[in-house]
């Protein structure tokens, strides 16, 4: 199984559609950042996580095929508006992909995207099926079912999703408060995909002082900084690292 980080950008990416890259040196192809997704892959199955407004180049970039479920971290547009983009795996199957969202982000996909669910004619079919997050999500694998654990974590005024894949790798794009009767199942993890936007404060997000708290208290073998907004040059910030974390870049693969 592998964890495939095909997006690690804040919600403008870098550098920012006007070509702004802020303190990013533009020489180095690590500083390029698409917005926020992941995608877990066994032999058998391909599972997306959020559909980035930059999804069908991180597809295009990976070689995706074929993508199974799509798991949903939270409504934000940098997390939803590539949504489109998975019609061209219905077309393939002509099966609706099944999506799986908590009831604020079901809500929001189902009034923005409505044509996604709803048939209106054969050649506009529903390519999605929408399905509620539930604590039985799994992936496929050849050897056997790996368990997807979806834990409910604060992201400024709104809740977002963390997934914890096989007891091994925690993702948590973004976030702002962990809740301290979810910290068991952080703990001790093989990898931790971490919320760090920049080094201020933000009201919505981890800056890295709080990310190097959480991986101090959650102790994973292996932490990685993702939502890497423009402030934050990829060369410059792995200096200021301890040396089990790395910022992420996007492409970054990882074996479970």
């Amino acid at each position: 199984m592998k964890f495939i980080i095909l997006g690690c950008g804040s919600s403008m990416g870098v550098p920012r559609p006007d070509g702004f890259f802020g303190f990013c040196d533009p020489k180095n192809k690590r500083n390029f950042r698409t917005r926020c997704s992941a995608l877990i892959k066994t032999n058998l199955e391909n599972v997306l996580i959020d559909t980035s407004p930059d999804l069908r180049q991180q597809m295009l970039n990976q070689k995706i095929k074929s993508i199974d479920k799509v798991l949903y971290s939270h409504m934000h547009a940098d997390q939803t508006h590539g949504i489109n983009d998975l019609r061209s795996f219905y077309i393939k199957t002509k099966k609706p992909i099944n999506i799986f969202a908590d009831q604020v982000t079901s809500k929001y996909l189902k009034k923005s995207f409505s044509y996604c669910f709803n048939n209106f004619s054969k050649e506009y079919p529903a390519t999605l099926k929408l399905n509620r997050i539930n604590n039985n999500l799994s992936i496929k694998d050849t050897r056997k079912n790996r368990k997807i654990k979806p834990i409910k974590v604060q992201h400024g005024k709104v809740h977002s999703i963390c997934y914890i894949i096989d007891k091994k790798l925690a993702y948590i794009s973004d976030v702002s408060k962990i809740f301290n009767k979810d910290y068991k199942y952080f703990r001790n993890l093989q990898y931790l995909v971490i919320d760090c936007l920049w080094y201020r404060n933000h009201p919505s997000h981890f800056n890295l002082e709080k990310s190097l708290e959480m991986i101090n208290v959650f102790s994973p073998k292996k932490a990685i900084l993702t939502n890497l907004h423009t402030d934050i040059d990829y060369v410059k910030i792995k200096k200021l690292l301890p040396k089990n974390v790395i910022p992420a870049h996007d492409g970054l693969t990882i074996n479970l």
